[in-house]
């Protein structure tokens, strides 16, 4: 082959597949684009491989290294050594006099300080070490001979602040050199067009080429039915009964295992499930989670990769672009929520071209078979979900404004239009671009009288600049999107880091309580300087920590396929292995209901000692389902006051008050009508109270709250109380500030998602209503009645409570 990269796959005995060859040609013609492939397709080599044959093209290697030429940006610091790694092999045969380094939070100061000195031909990096970057008051000229930039997994970054700070970036380096070339590599995405054009910015010149890898590799996709599934169902109680079949199917598989859960206080729970079911595993299996230490993370992905682990247990943390050839099987436990996970966590196994991916699919409830049947039908027709770029986020542009005065200086007229270049500010208006200036300069209207929020200022050739030592160090430390609650380290007394833990949760403990985390059961003993002493715990129960954040959703592809799956049963069809074992819940569910369907809104309604109950099973998901409920709770109270408990999940919402309520506008619709929908909306809720939660991030990112400097974080009550200052300061005497609307409108964005809210109204507007009065909690209602009594009862009562419940139905359908 002509081509170098070619000739080193010939090499190795590999043939170049027809979607890499279509990427090196668009790079020779110094394209950019957006490669969608399948995980283990090859898609870092189809880029990777282009990039090195154009540089080669104009740079011939001589005896020295090149300066920086192309920068890897990768979401997860995780990745970087691994992506690293497969870089500098053909980069090591091809020119091996050229240099590859990493630059992420992980990165040693000695290798900081040769970078500073002199960067790599090629540097892997993330999102906020780029900023960093951006913010060297030599910048242009260390950064300006940058020719290529690829971002790996893309869909990863294209929906959050994050990938708004790519973007921004981006723009930059385009301004510095606008033959620059963009790549993004993703695996699961919807939208691929619109995805493709917010990575190369606007307007894209030449024309940017979108490159589909298809290759004919097998996705298996399956159920672990329980063996009794049961009539009736509820979130988690099916947890215990497949603890041994799980087990089970680790003890089958060939190689490693994947168990991939949702959240980490479920990682933790399975971690010591499978432990108790097989305590001849200990040191076989391993727990993987983001608040692990970042040794005993390394130390699991060694595992991993040398087949010497039986199976891990982890979240998201291992979601991601790590090659994990050993893994033979991913397990699933629980819904994943959307199509785009299950495909991605799919191609965690059978990592490599012509091996299978396979996927079992573990439900922690009987619903959630029903909806494993979906998710798989779904995947195999790539009903994959979009993702939306953020839309002109201030909070981003402040701090990017900040970034680029530190990293030069820069010009008011130019930087608007190139911030204007980058997707999510295309429709910036020039008010709010200024008003975003003068906040920088001045601190907006209520503190312009503190030094510290006089951020720029320009000095005599009319460059916008950073006058202060202490606000650039500041700034530096505070570079990012990525906000988290305050944590704390957790640390045995004697000696050793285990991870951090969320704060909130070490406050709840006493000295001498117990909790399980990173896989051991830990003996609370004290907190001194943000730190959690523990010791190995001598008794033998414990609880689990709870991580803030908010449950994932439903997608709206996925309920979809729901509803539609849930048409098959109410038509008396049940064609897949998990209608069938759904089969006694469905029929008792069509007994004593209906079982809904895509062209149905079903209402059911009950009376109990309580009080009265209306069921509403929407499918549009938890975070619609909070705002719906909250939305009808207010409109039936307005006329006549009255007092709702609310209780969500993903399949629909339940309204209960003590005081009868009308429901006749429900049953002719016109409680779900969408005039004066947002003013509604508002009234329902604490708006107030969620726009200031989501106020605290916005001045994170926009550097009004300093998290401290290293080893001298500020604790969480400290930057809630910052945070909450400035709030109700702009509330009383800035009420322009832009920040504040900008937290109004994430919350109905973000939290409520009011469009989809809205989307699902207008939907409920063309379905035929269904009532059906209960005499008993139907299989769908029930879930929701427990949900409410799990913030009400402990575990024992909430059991008692249930059994007689399912009695008292049991012996009235006698």
């Amino acid at each position: 082959m002509s081509r170098p990269g070619g000739a080193w796959l010939a090499g190795r005995g590999w043939k170049p597949f027809a979607f890499q060859q279509q990427v090196w040609r668009a790079i020779a013609q110094g394209r950019s684009g957006l490669l969608h492939a399948s995980t283990g397709a090859g898609k870092t080599y189809a880029v990777w491989l282009g990039v090195l044959d154009e540089l080669l093209r104009r740079h011939p290697p001589g005896r020295g290294a090149e300066p920086l030429r192309a920068l890897w940006i990768t979401p997860m610091r995780a990745l970087a050594a691994d992506t690293t790694r497969a870089l500098g092999e053909p980069l090591q045969d091809l020119a091996p006099a050229w240099t590859l380094g990493q630059r992420t939070g992980d990165t040693a100061a000695a290798e900081r300080a040769r970078q500073d000195r002199r960067w790599p031909t090629a540097l892997v990096t993330t999102p906020e070490s780029l900023s960093l970057m951006l913010t060297r008051e030599q910048a242009r000229a260390e950064l300006q001979s940058v020719g290529f930039v690829i971002v790996d997994e893309w869909h990863e970054l294209i929906g959050s602040k994050r990938g708004v700070q790519v973007q921004l970036a981006l723009a930059r380096l385009r301004r510095w050199n606008p033959a620059l070339v963009t790549w993004g590599l993703s695996a699961t995405l919807g939208n691929l067009d619109q995805a493709m054009a917010v990575l190369c910015g606007e307007p894209a010149r030449p024309e940017p080429v979108l490159v589909r890898g298809r290759l004919d590799k097998q996705l298996v996709i399956d159920t672990l039915i329980p063996r009794e599934p049961g009539q009736y169902s509820w979130a988690g109680h099916l947890g215990a009964q497949m603890q041994q079949p799980v087990a089970e199917e680790i003890a089958r598989a060939g190689g490693s295992t994947l168990v991939f859960t949702n959240v980490r206080s479920q990682a933790e729970t399975w971690y010591q499930l499978l432990l108790q079911a097989r305590p001849d595993w200990a040191g076989e299996i391993a727990l993987h989670h983001g608040s692990l230490d970042r040794a005993t993370r390394e130390w699991v992905e060694a595992g991993l990769k040398q087949g010497t682990l039986r199976a891990v247990v982890a979240t998201s943390s291992l979601d991601l672009g790590v090659d994990f050839l050993p893994v033979e099987r991913v397990l699933q436990i629980g819904s994943a929520k959307g199509v785009a996970r299950i495909l991605q966590r799919a191609g965690r196994s059978g990592h490599a071209p012509g091996r299978a991916s396979r996927l079992t699919l573990v439900p922690t409830h009987t619903l959630e078979i029903v909806e494993a049947a979906a998710a798989r039908c779904a995947a195999y027709e790539g009903r994959v979900e979009s993702r939306e770029s953020p839309s002109r986020p201030l909070d981003v542009l402040v701090q990017h404004l900040v970034t680029v005065a530190l990293g030069g200086g820069f010009e008011a007229d130019d930087l608007y239009a190139e911030v204007r270049s980058a997707w999510a500010y295309r429709e910036l208006t020039r008010a709010e671009f200024d008003w975003a200036l003068a906040f920088c300069s001045r601190g907006g209207e209520s503190l312009s009288a503190y030094p510290d929020y006089h951020r720029i200022r320009q000095d005599e050739q009319g460059l916008w600049r950073v006058p202060d030592a202490g606000i650039a160090r500041r700034h530096r430390l505070s570079v990012g999107t990525i906000v988290s609650d305050a944590a704390m380290q957790v640390k045995y007394l004697s000696g050793g880091t285990l991870g951090t833990i969320e704060e909130g949760f070490i406050a709840r403990l006493r000295k001498g309580d117990c909790f399980y985390f990173a896989g051991r059961l830990l003996e609370f003993v004290r907190v001194r300087e943000m730190v959690a002493y523990v010791r190995k715990a001598e008794r033998s129960r414990g609880t689990v920590p709870t991580w803030m954040g908010s449950k994932m959703a439903l997608s709206a592809e996925l309920a979809d396929a729901v509803l539609e799956m849930l048409q098959v049963a109410a038509e008396g069809r049940y064609p897949h292995p998990e209608l069938r074992a759904a089969r006694p819940l469905l029929e008792l569910q069509a007994r004593l209901s209906r079982i809904p369907t895509p062209g149905m809104l079903l209402l059911e309604s009950l009376q109990s000692r309580e009080g009265q109950h209306l069921y509403v099973h929407a499918f549009a998901g938890r975070h619609v389902h909070l705002g719906l409920a909250s939305l009808l709770a207010w409109r039936l109270a307005r006329d006549r006051p009255n007092t709702f408990s609310l209780s969500v999940n993903d399949y629909g919402f339940e309204l209960v008050s003590a005081e009868p309520f009308d429901l006749a506008p429900a049953l002719d619709g016109r409680l779900f009508a969408t005039g004066e929908l947002l003013h509604d909306v508002l009234a329902s809720l604490n708006a107030s109270e969620l726009a200031q939660r989501r106020f605290r991030e916005i001045a994170r990112v926009a550097g009004l709250v300093f998290a401290g400097y290293p080893g001298q974080p500020r604790s969480l009550r400290q930057l809630q109380a910052s945070s909450g200052l400035f709030y109700e300061v702009f509330r009383k005497y800035d009420r322009g500030n832009l920040l504040l609307s900008q937290a109004e409108q994430e919350v109905l964005g973000q939290e409520l998602e009011i469009a989809r809210l809205r989307a699902t109204l207008e939907k409920i507007r063309t379905l035929r209503i269904e009532h059906v009065p209960l005499r008993h909690p139907s299989p769908l209602s029930l879930p929701l009645m427990v949900e409410r009594f799990r913030e009400q009862l402990t575990t024992e009562q909430l059991s008692a409570r249930l059994d007689r419940i399912l009695r008292q139905a049991a012996r009235d359908r006698g």
